[in-house]
Protein backbone atom coordinates (compact mmCIF):
# COMPACT_ATOMS: atom_id res chain seq x y z
CA UNK A 1 0.00 0.00 0.00
CA UNK A 2 1.29 3.41 -1.03
CA UNK A 3 0.48 5.01 2.32
CA UNK A 4 2.93 2.63 3.99
CA UNK A 5 5.67 3.24 1.44
CA UNK A 6 6.06 7.00 1.87
CA UNK A 7 9.61 8.11 2.65
CA UNK A 8 8.41 10.49 5.34
CA UNK A 9 5.04 9.13 6.40
CA UNK A 10 3.51 12.58 5.82
CA UNK A 11 0.36 13.38 3.85
CA UNK A 12 -0.58 16.87 2.68
CA UNK A 13 -4.24 17.48 3.45
CA UNK A 14 -6.68 18.36 0.66
CA UNK A 15 -7.77 21.91 1.55
CA UNK A 16 -10.68 22.93 -0.65
CA UNK A 17 -11.43 26.49 -1.63
CA UNK A 18 -7.96 27.57 -2.71
CA UNK A 19 -5.17 26.69 -0.24
CA UNK A 20 -4.29 23.38 -1.91
CA UNK A 21 -2.72 24.00 -5.31
CA UNK A 22 -1.06 21.66 -7.82
CA UNK A 23 2.22 23.30 -6.83
CA UNK A 24 1.67 22.42 -3.18
CA UNK A 25 0.70 18.83 -4.03
CA UNK A 26 3.86 18.42 -6.12
CA UNK A 27 6.05 19.99 -3.44
CA UNK A 28 4.75 17.62 -0.75
CA UNK A 29 5.33 14.66 -3.05
CA UNK A 30 8.82 15.74 -4.05
CA UNK A 31 9.66 16.06 -0.35
CA UNK A 32 8.81 12.39 0.19
CA UNK A 33 5.20 12.79 1.25
CA UNK A 34 1.86 12.33 -0.48
CA UNK A 35 0.06 15.45 -1.62
CA UNK A 36 -3.71 15.51 -2.16
CA UNK A 37 -5.63 17.72 -4.56
CA UNK A 38 -8.89 19.03 -3.12
CA UNK A 39 -11.63 18.13 -5.59
CA UNK A 40 -14.40 19.66 -3.50
CA UNK A 41 -16.10 22.75 -5.01
CA UNK A 42 -14.29 22.25 -8.35
CA UNK A 43 -16.01 21.30 -11.58
CA UNK A 44 -14.77 18.16 -13.29
CA UNK A 45 -13.13 20.36 -15.94
CA UNK A 46 -11.23 22.39 -13.32
CA UNK A 47 -10.19 19.24 -11.48
CA UNK A 48 -8.94 17.69 -14.72
CA UNK A 49 -6.77 20.75 -15.32
CA UNK A 50 -5.36 20.54 -11.78
CA UNK A 51 -4.58 16.83 -12.17
CA UNK A 52 -2.77 17.56 -15.43
CA UNK A 53 -0.71 20.23 -13.68
CA UNK A 54 0.38 17.79 -11.00
CA UNK A 55 1.27 15.11 -13.56
CA UNK A 56 3.42 17.73 -15.33
CA UNK A 57 5.05 19.01 -12.14
CA UNK A 58 6.17 15.78 -10.49
CA UNK A 59 6.81 12.12 -11.09
CA UNK A 60 5.73 11.32 -7.54
CA UNK A 61 2.35 9.74 -6.76
CA UNK A 62 -0.45 11.94 -5.41
CA UNK A 63 -4.06 11.75 -4.38
CA UNK A 64 -7.39 13.44 -5.08
CA UNK A 65 -10.06 14.03 -2.46
CA UNK A 66 -13.75 14.10 -3.41
CA UNK A 67 -16.76 15.25 -1.39
CA UNK A 68 -19.49 12.60 -1.40
CA UNK A 69 -22.88 14.32 -1.90
CA UNK A 70 -25.79 13.28 0.29
CA UNK A 71 -27.61 11.60 -2.59
CA UNK A 72 -24.56 9.37 -3.30
CA UNK A 73 -23.72 8.56 0.32
CA UNK A 74 -23.88 4.81 0.93
CA UNK A 75 -23.53 5.24 4.69
CA UNK A 76 -26.73 4.52 6.62
CA UNK A 77 -27.69 7.98 7.88
CA UNK A 78 -29.75 7.97 11.06
CA UNK A 79 -33.18 9.68 10.88
CA UNK A 80 -33.54 13.02 12.59
CA UNK A 81 -31.84 15.50 10.27
CA UNK A 82 -33.67 18.32 8.51
CA UNK A 83 -35.37 17.36 5.27
CA UNK A 84 -37.91 18.56 2.76
CA UNK A 85 -39.88 21.69 3.59
CA UNK A 86 -38.33 22.06 7.06
CA UNK A 87 -34.86 22.15 5.56
CA UNK A 88 -35.83 24.65 2.88
CA UNK A 89 -37.48 26.90 5.47
CA UNK A 90 -34.44 26.80 7.76
CA UNK A 91 -32.13 27.66 4.85
CA UNK A 92 -34.37 30.54 3.76
CA UNK A 93 -34.44 31.92 7.30
CA UNK A 94 -30.65 31.77 7.53
CA UNK A 95 -30.34 33.53 4.19
CA UNK A 96 -32.36 36.44 5.59
CA UNK A 97 -30.03 36.66 8.59
CA UNK A 98 -27.07 37.01 6.23
CA UNK A 99 -28.44 39.93 4.24
CA UNK A 100 -26.92 42.67 6.43
CA UNK A 101 -23.47 41.05 6.40
CA UNK A 102 -23.62 40.60 2.65
CA UNK A 103 -24.71 44.14 1.93
CA UNK A 104 -21.88 45.45 4.11
CA UNK A 105 -19.47 44.12 1.48
CA UNK A 106 -21.63 45.06 -1.49
CA UNK A 107 -23.21 41.71 -2.33
CA UNK A 108 -26.29 39.61 -1.65
CA UNK A 109 -26.34 36.12 -0.13
CA UNK A 110 -26.11 33.36 -2.71
CA UNK A 111 -28.86 31.00 -3.81
CA UNK A 112 -29.16 27.72 -1.92
CA UNK A 113 -28.95 25.31 -4.89
CA UNK A 114 -30.49 22.33 -3.08
CA UNK A 115 -29.50 19.00 -4.53
CA UNK A 116 -26.17 20.23 -5.90
CA UNK A 117 -23.97 17.12 -6.22
CA UNK A 118 -20.60 18.89 -6.70
CA UNK A 119 -20.26 17.35 -10.19
CA UNK A 120 -19.89 13.99 -8.46
CA UNK A 121 -20.38 11.51 -11.31
CA UNK A 122 -18.14 13.34 -13.77
CA UNK A 123 -15.39 13.66 -11.15
CA UNK A 124 -15.59 9.97 -10.32
CA UNK A 125 -15.32 9.15 -14.02
CA UNK A 126 -12.34 11.50 -14.25
CA UNK A 127 -10.28 9.97 -11.43
CA UNK A 128 -11.00 6.47 -12.76
CA UNK A 129 -9.96 7.47 -16.28
CA UNK A 130 -6.84 9.28 -15.07
CA UNK A 131 -5.86 6.35 -12.83
CA UNK A 132 -5.09 8.71 -9.97
CA UNK A 133 -2.89 6.75 -7.53
CA UNK A 134 -5.03 7.44 -4.45
CA UNK A 135 -8.58 8.80 -4.08
CA UNK A 136 -10.01 9.77 -0.71
CA UNK A 137 -13.60 10.55 0.20
CA UNK A 138 -15.06 13.02 2.69
CA UNK A 139 -18.67 13.50 3.91
CA UNK A 140 -19.77 9.97 3.09
CA UNK A 141 -19.01 6.57 1.61
CA UNK A 142 -19.26 5.87 -2.11
CA UNK A 143 -21.18 2.82 -3.24
CA UNK A 144 -19.63 -0.48 -4.27
CA UNK A 145 -19.78 0.41 -7.97
CA UNK A 146 -17.55 3.45 -7.46
CA UNK A 147 -15.10 1.56 -5.26
CA UNK A 148 -15.03 -1.32 -7.74
CA UNK A 149 -14.28 0.97 -10.69
CA UNK A 150 -11.43 2.59 -8.79
CA UNK A 151 -10.04 -0.79 -7.73
CA UNK A 152 -10.03 -2.00 -11.32
CA UNK A 153 -8.15 1.14 -12.40
CA UNK A 154 -5.44 0.43 -9.84
CA UNK A 155 -6.42 3.28 -7.52
CA UNK A 156 -6.17 2.94 -3.74
CA UNK A 157 -9.14 4.34 -1.79
CA UNK A 158 -9.30 6.14 1.56
CA UNK A 159 -12.34 7.13 3.61
CA UNK A 160 -12.31 10.03 6.06
CA UNK A 161 -13.89 9.00 9.37
CA UNK A 162 -14.22 10.55 12.81
CA UNK A 163 -15.03 7.66 15.15
CA UNK A 164 -14.85 3.89 15.53
CA UNK A 165 -18.36 3.27 14.23
CA UNK A 166 -17.60 5.14 11.01
CA UNK A 167 -14.27 3.33 10.67
CA UNK A 168 -16.03 -0.02 10.86
CA UNK A 169 -18.59 1.06 8.26
CA UNK A 170 -15.91 2.30 5.87
CA UNK A 171 -13.87 -0.88 6.12
CA UNK A 172 -17.04 -2.92 5.65
CA UNK A 173 -17.78 -0.93 2.49
CA UNK A 174 -14.44 -2.01 1.06
CA UNK A 175 -12.11 1.00 1.18
CA UNK A 176 -8.39 0.26 1.33
CA UNK A 177 -7.40 2.70 4.07
CA UNK A 178 -8.74 5.20 6.57
CA UNK A 179 -8.02 8.83 7.36
CA UNK A 180 -8.83 9.15 11.07
CA UNK A 181 -9.80 12.74 11.80
CA UNK A 182 -9.52 14.00 15.35
CA UNK A 183 -11.35 16.98 16.88
CA UNK A 184 -8.44 19.46 16.72
CA UNK A 185 -8.14 19.64 12.93
CA UNK A 186 -8.95 22.69 10.86
CA UNK A 187 -11.65 22.76 8.21
CA UNK A 188 -14.58 20.39 7.88
CA UNK A 189 -15.16 17.44 10.16
CA UNK A 190 -15.63 14.45 7.92
CA UNK A 191 -18.62 12.88 9.65
CA UNK A 192 -20.39 10.40 7.40
CA UNK A 193 -23.79 11.54 8.72
CA UNK A 194 -24.26 15.29 8.06
CA UNK A 195 -26.54 15.74 11.08
CA UNK A 196 -24.23 13.96 13.49
CA UNK A 197 -22.37 15.70 16.31
CA UNK A 198 -18.67 14.95 15.66
CA UNK A 199 -16.81 12.82 18.18
CA UNK A 200 -14.63 14.61 20.73
CA UNK A 201 -12.41 11.54 21.20
CA UNK A 202 -8.72 12.46 21.28
CA UNK A 203 -6.88 11.57 18.07
CA UNK A 204 -4.37 9.30 19.80
CA UNK A 205 -7.21 7.37 21.42
CA UNK A 206 -9.07 7.15 18.11
CA UNK A 207 -6.02 5.77 16.32
CA UNK A 208 -5.39 3.19 19.04
CA UNK A 209 -9.04 2.07 19.05
CA UNK A 210 -9.16 1.61 15.28
CA UNK A 211 -5.73 -0.05 15.12
CA UNK A 212 -6.94 -2.63 17.63
CA UNK A 213 -9.56 -3.75 15.08
CA UNK A 214 -7.77 -3.60 11.73
CA UNK A 215 -4.42 -3.89 10.00
CA UNK A 216 -5.51 -1.51 7.21
CA UNK A 217 -3.32 1.56 6.59
CA UNK A 218 -4.27 4.44 8.90
CA UNK A 219 -3.61 8.15 8.40
CA UNK A 220 -3.95 10.31 11.52
CA UNK A 221 -5.25 13.84 10.95
CA UNK A 222 -6.23 16.79 13.08
CA UNK A 223 -4.13 19.30 14.95
CA UNK A 224 -0.75 17.72 14.19
CA UNK A 225 1.79 20.52 14.13
CA UNK A 226 4.84 19.27 16.06
CA UNK A 227 7.18 16.24 15.81
CA UNK A 228 6.04 15.19 19.28
CA UNK A 229 2.38 15.06 18.22
CA UNK A 230 3.31 13.11 15.10
CA UNK A 231 5.31 10.63 17.17
CA UNK A 232 2.41 10.04 19.54
CA UNK A 233 -0.08 9.09 16.83
CA UNK A 234 2.49 6.91 15.11
CA UNK A 235 3.13 5.09 18.38
CA UNK A 236 -0.63 4.53 18.68
CA UNK A 237 -0.67 2.82 15.30
CA UNK A 238 -0.84 5.43 12.53
CA UNK A 239 1.09 4.66 9.34
CA UNK A 240 1.16 8.33 8.32
CA UNK A 241 0.21 11.77 9.59
CA UNK A 242 -1.80 14.30 7.63
CA UNK A 243 -1.13 18.03 7.91
CA UNK A 244 -3.11 20.94 6.55
CA UNK A 245 -2.95 24.01 8.79
CA UNK A 246 0.84 23.71 8.94
CA UNK A 247 0.94 24.15 5.15
CA UNK A 248 -1.32 27.22 4.91
CA UNK A 249 1.51 29.77 5.03
CA UNK A 250 3.86 27.93 2.69
CA UNK A 251 4.70 29.76 -0.54
CA UNK A 252 3.25 26.88 -2.57
CA UNK A 253 -0.18 27.19 -0.94
CA UNK A 254 -2.97 29.23 -2.53
CA UNK A 255 -3.97 30.80 0.80
CA UNK A 256 -5.24 34.33 0.14
CA UNK A 257 -3.58 37.43 1.53
CA UNK A 258 -6.27 38.26 4.09
CA UNK A 259 -6.29 34.64 5.26
CA UNK A 260 -2.50 34.64 5.66
CA UNK A 261 -2.59 37.87 7.62
CA UNK A 262 -5.32 36.58 9.91
CA UNK A 263 -3.29 33.48 10.82
CA UNK A 264 -0.61 35.77 12.25
CA UNK A 265 -2.96 38.35 13.77
CA UNK A 266 -2.89 38.45 17.57
CA UNK A 267 -6.49 39.68 17.55
CA UNK A 268 -7.58 36.10 16.90
CA UNK A 269 -7.28 34.22 20.14
CA UNK A 270 -8.86 30.84 19.43
CA UNK A 271 -10.71 28.54 17.11
CA UNK A 272 -14.31 27.38 17.05
CA UNK A 273 -16.26 24.57 15.40
CA UNK A 274 -19.20 26.04 13.51
CA UNK A 275 -21.81 25.42 10.83
CA UNK A 276 -22.06 29.13 10.03
CA UNK A 277 -20.16 29.03 6.72
CA UNK A 278 -21.22 25.77 5.10
CA UNK A 279 -23.90 23.99 7.10
CA UNK A 280 -21.42 21.30 8.14
CA UNK A 281 -19.27 21.37 11.24
CA UNK A 282 -15.84 22.88 10.59
CA UNK A 283 -13.07 24.40 12.72
CA UNK A 284 -11.63 27.82 12.02
CA UNK A 285 -10.47 31.00 13.71
CA UNK A 286 -13.26 32.42 15.81
CA UNK A 287 -14.52 35.57 14.06
CA UNK A 288 -17.31 38.03 14.77
CA UNK A 289 -19.25 36.36 11.95
CA UNK A 290 -19.02 33.02 13.77
CA UNK A 291 -20.12 34.59 17.05
CA UNK A 292 -23.11 36.23 15.36
CA UNK A 293 -24.33 33.25 13.36
CA UNK A 294 -23.08 30.05 14.93
CA UNK A 295 -26.45 29.24 16.45
CA UNK A 296 -28.41 30.24 13.34
CA UNK A 297 -27.01 28.00 10.61
CA UNK A 298 -28.97 24.81 9.93
CA UNK A 299 -27.37 21.43 9.21
CA UNK A 300 -27.84 21.91 5.49
CA UNK A 301 -24.81 21.37 3.28
CA UNK A 302 -24.29 22.40 0.50
CA UNK A 303 -27.09 24.99 0.71
CA UNK A 304 -25.46 27.07 3.46
CA UNK A 305 -22.13 26.89 1.62
CA UNK A 306 -23.74 28.43 -1.45
CA UNK A 307 -25.42 31.14 0.63
CA UNK A 308 -22.10 32.35 2.06
CA UNK A 309 -19.90 32.04 -1.05
CA UNK A 310 -20.56 35.64 -2.25
CA UNK A 311 -19.78 37.02 1.23
CA UNK A 312 -16.52 35.12 1.45
CA UNK A 313 -15.44 36.04 -2.07
CA UNK A 314 -16.17 39.73 -1.48
CA UNK A 315 -14.26 39.66 1.78
CA UNK A 316 -11.26 38.03 0.10
CA UNK A 317 -11.36 40.46 -2.83
CA UNK A 318 -11.29 43.38 -0.40
CA UNK A 319 -8.34 41.71 1.37
CA UNK A 320 -10.18 41.82 4.68
CA UNK A 321 -10.90 38.74 6.78
CA UNK A 322 -14.26 39.89 8.23
CA UNK A 323 -16.42 37.30 6.48
CA UNK A 324 -13.84 34.72 5.47
CA UNK A 325 -13.97 31.11 6.61
CA UNK A 326 -10.53 31.09 8.23
CA UNK A 327 -10.23 27.33 8.54
CA UNK A 328 -7.47 26.39 10.97
CA UNK A 329 -6.71 23.70 13.50
CA UNK A 330 -5.92 24.23 17.16
CA UNK A 331 -2.19 24.34 16.35
CA UNK A 332 -2.48 27.28 13.95
CA UNK A 333 0.05 29.33 15.88
CA UNK A 334 2.73 26.87 14.76
CA UNK A 335 2.17 27.59 11.04
CA UNK A 336 5.19 29.24 9.42
CA UNK A 337 5.94 30.85 6.06
CA UNK A 338 8.46 28.18 5.04
CA UNK A 339 8.61 25.88 2.02
CA UNK A 340 6.32 22.85 2.09
CA UNK A 341 9.39 20.60 2.03
CA UNK A 342 10.44 22.08 5.38
CA UNK A 343 7.06 21.28 6.92
CA UNK A 344 7.19 17.72 5.62
CA UNK A 345 10.75 17.19 6.87
CA UNK A 346 9.84 18.51 10.30
CA UNK A 347 7.08 15.90 10.73
CA UNK A 348 8.80 12.99 8.96
CA UNK A 349 9.09 9.65 10.70
CA UNK A 350 12.49 9.06 12.30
Amino acid sequence: MLLRELDTGVVGAPMAGGPTTPELVAAVGDAGGLGFLAGGYLTAVALAAAIAEVWDATSRPFGVNLFVPEQANAYAVAPGGLSGADRAAAVAAYRERLVADAQAVGVEPGEARPGDDDDWERKVDLVVRERVPVVSFTFGLPDSAVLGALRRSGTETVATVTDLEEARAALGAGVDALCLQGPDGGGHRGTLDPSKQPSALDLVELVAAVRAETDAPLVAAGGISTPEQAARVRKAGADAVQVGTALLLTPEAGTGLAYRRALGDAAYTGTAVTRAYSGRWARGLETDFVRRHDGDAPAAYPEVHHLTVPLRRASAKAERPDLLALWAGTGWRSARAVPAATVVAGLART
